[in-house]
């Protein structure tokens, strides 16, 4: 497919440029950074796109930002469900625009994450045990309150906001042949895959998500929108369904993802360890899976040009971060994640 010719409702390419100027003195163009360590240890130049240097410590930004500046004047609020990142992006762009903002989150969601939203002044609800029951709350709010819903994902504006991080990859490194991509609801991966093959069809697209309720990989192998069990991982950001009436970034995903890979809680910890170890970055498990996929083989075989991650986010629990990173065990609502030691 040629997305220059996107299918209709689809954001286009002019609309993630318009992103790109909405968005402008809110959302960083952040760096791209090449890693020593990790382009050794994969054969070509690997890079980072250090999203977690956006002002509310992640990517989402972005999609929050454009879909956000682009309500009229007269709108009561918004109101979203989110994982974590897109509720503090939300509520973030709404306190710039003098918004209510409402968040609806489910109790998997570290409370680290609840309380950097509450503090950017938004309302959170806290509603059962899935982001299917948080999302539920949020379109409850959106019917009988009249505030406008802002999807983390199945959103035209949000999906255009996250492309922009495709148009500048490949505008700073054109060579670019592979990208590495975060992989849960899908508006990430979407709208970065319009971008990047808008620009260069001959880029490989690769979304990686853990391997404990994937919902996006789960629905694109079962052809159609499916609800997964959502469980504790450490790629919590990545957890949650994508809506059985999804409408967008499904579609987007199943035809314009060159692969999705899958990766295990054990390839994240070890992952989270050598960002940090050997590129002294600190990043939440979400933010490491296409490295982890390096690291475990499971990109073979990649085309020989450089490779780009997106490091996604830094929203973490850092009490589970510094247990992680002395090499201790991580207890998963009861599966233990088996640690050690650093090179060890």
């Amino acid at each position: 497919m040629n997305p220059a010719s996107v299918r209709a409702g689809w954001p286009t390419l002019a609309d993630i440029l318009a992103a790109r100027q909405r968005i402008a003195g809110t959302a960083l163009q952040t760096p791209l950074v090449p890693s020593q360590y990790l382009t050794k240890a994969s054969g070509r130049d690997f890079l980072l796109k250090l999203e977690m240097t956006q002002p509310t410590g992640a990517f989402k930004l972005r999609g929050a930002a454009n879909a956000v500046f682009a309500l009229p004047g007269d709108v009561p609020g918004v109101v979203c469900c989110s994982t974590g990142n897109h509720g503090r992006s939300v509520a973030f762009a709404a306190k710039k625009r003098g918004l209510r903002a409402v968040v609806c989150m489910s109790a998997l969601v570290p409370n680290a994450k609840v309380e950097g939203i509450r503090a950017l002044g938004a309302e959170v609800r806290i509603v059962g045990r899935s982001q299917d029951e948080a999302l539920a709350e949020s379109l409850r709010l959106r019917d009988e309150e009249g505030l406008v819903e802002v999807s983390p994902f199945d959103d035209a504006l949000v999906i255009a906001g996250q492309g922009t991080i495709g148009l500048e990859i490949l505008e700073e490194r054109p060579d670019v042949e592979t990208l590495l991509i975060p992989l849960s609801g899908g508006g990430l991966a979407a709208g970065i895959a319009i971008a990047a093959k808008a620009n260069k069809p001959a880029v490989k697209v690769i979304g990686v998500s853990m391997d404990r309720g994937a919902a996006m990989e789960a629905s694109i192998r079962a052809g159609h929108p499916v609800a997964v069990t959502e469980v504790a991982s450490l790629a919590d950001s990545l957890g949650g369904g994508i809506g059985l009436e999804n409408r967008l970034s499904f579609a987007i995903c199943r035809e314009l993802l060159d692969a999705v890979v899958l990766v295990s809680e054990e390839e994240i910890y070890r992952a989270m360890q050598t960002l940090y170890y050997e590129d002294r970055l600190v990043a939440e498990g979400a933010s490491v899976v296409g490295i982890a996929a390096m690291q475990a083989g499971k990109l073979d075989p990649l085309p020989p040009g450089p490779v780009a991650a997106i490091i996604t986010g830094r929203n973490l629990d850092m009490k589970q971060y510094s247990d992680i990173m002395r090499g201790a065990n991580i207890d998963l609502d009861g599966t233990i994640v088996r640690g050690r030691r650093y090179g060890e």
